[in-house]
């Protein structure tokens, strides 16, 4: 595997990760909004990764496959002043746990940092192996 091939798979990682950290403050920022611009309750998104294996090498860099939108139950919140509420007076919120997106938030930045560790370090080893020419 040529070292200069690690910037490949670092730059995919690091474009995944940026990606998941938009979609996790997409989430977030929809957290308590009752209705999104189509007029349907906001589901939280997730980003789904895949492998992405080179021909000329056995490493493998990462690409996004699909952004879904979780399938897990809507909260109800009993509200009876709100305009969206329904009979009951209870109002369909997003699906979106700030807990958990706040975790999800951590695993993403810290595993965009260690892409650039990884870059960082294959650049000094590939500027060391040019200065054993001097």
């Amino acid at each position: 595997m040529s070292l200069l091939n690690t910037f490949n798979i670092g730059a995919s990682g690091m474009s995944a990760q940026s990606l998941r950290l938009n979609t996790i403050a997409s989430n977030l920022a929809n957290a308590e909004s009752s209705s999104g611009p189509d007029g349907k309750t906001y589901r939280a998104r997730h980003v789904v990764f895949s492998s992405t294996p080179t021909a000329t090498s056995p490493g493998s860099g990462v690409a996004v496959t699909n952004v879904v939108e979780s399938n897990a139950p809507l909260r109800r919140e009993f509200r009876p002043g709100h305009p969206k509420a329904d009979a009951s007076g209870y109002v369909d919120m997003p699906n979106v746990n700030p807990v958990e997106e706040m975790v999800d938030m951590i695993s993403a930045s810290r595993s965009y940092q260690t892409n650039v560790q990884m870059m960082n370090v294959s650049r000094q080893l590939v500027l060391s192996t040019l200065d054993l020419g001097k």
